[in-house]
Formats: structure tokens, C-alpha cells, sequence
């Protein structure tokens, strides 16, 4: 019996994790997304945007009021790059104090996705209203058409835009810019990254308050363990997804160890003002061991970070609020935000 019982484990390891238990709307959202994208990507690193369009339902900004109470305007920031972002914010008679702001980039694999894609239009929504907070979303220039260090570079000069403009006064509240925090997801994670190591305070009158990475996408050469054991189990991410990811942002000819993936190298300068941060790993997300490798690569330097683990979260889990941990961790950012408001 015991022999048994010691076979069937050693089978289990080599076999693997089971895949993720999900609900049935979860998966079809899934199914429909991830299915775009891998048919959109070519082999010859381009972008079949076209055939993506077909996945990727949007929404349109609307100044009226949703069920949240929430409105959204498109303002533009560099026209000449196309560089624009979605705001939202709550009905003005819901408005107190200054709320802080949250500047959002999505993810997508650097290539695909943008602030009206119905999914990231109705999370930003979300955290909005529950994170009491106004909620600027970077449409960023994507790649491959736009590599490395484009998208950086848009997320510095939305900064500069509300630094130099402010929000519109049509908003109908007030902010208080000395809570700005950058939060990403994926591959937003990785850009809010490298936006927070550019940005200075006081130089700039915005200040970084604090810094939120969703499963950020870092990389490198080496294949973690996570990568390999979870290649096949885990759904949104894979090394063959990654490896496109890469190739399409990266510099051309640059290998996964540059410093825009390679985040997690110990000699990686950081600034001393770099904000604290919290990094939002997933169990059944194969970039997980990147991102804990980079939480503690900013412990031993020194910064403040706080790591949150959700053993059975998928990439992207966020997106989704019918999954239990997407409630749980709004009400861990918010708790965050509340907790970084006055480092002053």
C-alpha cells in the first residue's frame, strides 16, 4: 500500500501540476482572447492586427455615468506619436477630498491590447470606484512596429503631460498628484517598472507614491523552473508566447538578458527615490519565479516592496471578478495605496 502510495506520487511529479480549476465564463474568455492572439502573431514577428481586431471587443470613453458611477473621457497627449489615455472617474457628488491618481498600462505582451479593450476598460473601471481613486490609461505605441524603449518613453511623457497639464477640469474632482502610482499589469508591469526608474521627485512635480506590478513580465535566457514545469498547465502565458514577446519588443538582435527583461540582475542601478512597491505573483503563472527573484533583488537594495502570492491565480486573474482572488487583491492595493499616502 505504502509502496503504492510513494509510485503514484513520484508519477504525479513528473506529470506535473493539474491545470487550474476555472469557471466556465473565465474559460470562454480565455479561449476567445488567447485565440486571437495566437493566431494574430506570425512567425515572421509581425502583427496580423486585423484578425486580432476580431478578439479584442472594445469600449467607447462615455462621459455619462455607469452602474459604478464612473465616467471615462480619451485625452490626448502627443499627437504626433498618437499617444493618448483613457481617464476615469467617479460622478463629481461622489467626490470628497483629492483622490489619488493611478497611471494604469496594460499588458498584452507589449504588442497587443489598448485602454478601450473591453476587459481593461471595465477593470480600470473597477478600480476606480473601489480603489476611491481617478484612473489615467496609457495607450502606448506597441511593438513590434514600436520596440524598446518606445513604450518607456510614452509612459515618462504621460507623466509629463499631467505634470505640465493636469487632468481636465471638466472632471468634476479634484486630485492630489502627490499620490500618483504607477500600476501595470504583464507587460504593463514591466513598463511601469522602468517609467518609475526615470521618474525623479521633487525635479517633477508629480510624485511617485507607490508602485503596484501585476504578475510584471520579466525574463531572461534561463527557463525557471516554473517555466518548465508549468509549460503546458498554465494558461495565457507560455515559452513560446514569451519567446514571441521578447523578440517582437526587445532591441533587434538584443537576447532576453537586456536590462529591459533582465530586471532581475543584482547590478540593476536603482534610484534612490524609486517608490515602494507591491508585486502581485500567481501560482499558475510561468514568470513567477522572475518575479519574486525581482522583489528581492529591490529587498536587498534596500526598497520598500511588499510580495502578495496567490497560489492559485492565473496570469491575467486580475481581468476577471467573478474569480475570488481579483476581489482579494483590490482590497490589497487599496490597503496599499491608504498605507503610502503620506510618505512624504
Amino acid at each position: 500500500m505504502e509502496a503504492n502510495m510513494s509510485q503514484a506520487t513520484a508519477d504525479a511529479e513528473i506529470a506535473g501540476p493539474a491545470p487550474p480549476a476555472l469557471p466556465w465564463t473565465v474559460r470562454i474568455q480565455l479561449f476567445m482572447l488567447v485565440g486571437a492572439y495566437d493566431i494574430a502573431l506570425r512567425a515572421d514577428g509581425t502583427v496580423n492586427r486585423f484578425i486580432f481586431s476580431f478578439g479584442d471587443r472594445q469600449t467607447r470613453a462615455s462621459a455619462r455615468p455607469d452602474a459604478l458611477g464612473v465616467r471615462s473621457a480619451d485625452v490626448t497627449v502627443d499627437a504626433s506619436r498618437g499617444l493618448w489615455a483613457r481617464v476615469f472617474s467617479p460622478a463629481a457628488d461622489q467626490a470628497g477630498s483629492p483622490l489619488p491618481v493611478i497611471v494604469y498600462t496594460h499588458g498584452g505582451g507589449f504588442a497587443l491590447l489598448s485602454p478601450a479593450s473591453t476587459p481593461l476598460d471595465g477593470m480600470c473601471r473597477r478600480f476606480c470606484r473601489e480603489l476611491g481613486a481617478v484612473v489615467v490609461s496609457v495607450n502606448y505605441r506597441l511593438a513590434p512596429e514600436h520596440r524598446c524603449p518606445a513604450a518607456y518613453d510614452d509612459g515618462v511623457q504621460v507623466l509629463r503631460h499631467l505634470s505640465a497639464t493636469g487632468l481636465p477640469d471638466d472632471l468634476g474632482v479634484s486630485v492630489d498628484l502627490s499620490r500618483c502610482f504607477l500600476v501595470g499589469d504583464s507587460a504593463g508591469g514591466n513598463i511601469a517598472h522602468h517609467v518609475a526608474q526615470r521618474w525623479t521627485y521633487p525635479s517633477n512635480s508629480i510624485r511617485l507614491a507607490g508602485i503596484i506590478l501585476l504578475q510584471p513580465y520579466f525574463g531572461g535566457e534561463e527557463r525557471t523552473e516554473a517555466e518548465l514545469k508549468l509549460e503546458g498547465v498554465a494558461p495565457v502565458v507560455n515559452m513560446q508566447r514569451s519567446d514571441w514577446s521578447w523578440r517582437a519588443f526587445l532591441p533587434e538582435g538584443a537576447s532576453r538578458d537586456h536590462p529591459a527583461a533582465h530586471v532581475t540582475d543584482e547590478n540593476a542601478e536603482l534610484p534612490e527615490g524609486f517608490p515602494p512597491a507591491m508585486v502581485v505573483v500567481g501560482g499558475f503563472d510561468s514568470l513567477q519565479d522572475w518575479q519574486r527573484r525581482y522583489a528581492g533583488v529591490l529587498q536587498r537594495k534596500g526598497k520598500s516592496v511588499q510580495l502578495l502570492e496567490f497560489p492559485e491565480a492565473i496570469h491575467a486573474f486580475y481581468m476577471f471578478p467573478e474569480l475570488p482572488d481579483a476581489r482579494k487583491l483590490v482590497k490589497e492595493m487599496k490597503a496599499f495605496i491608504q498605507s503610502n499616502k503620506s510618505n512624504l
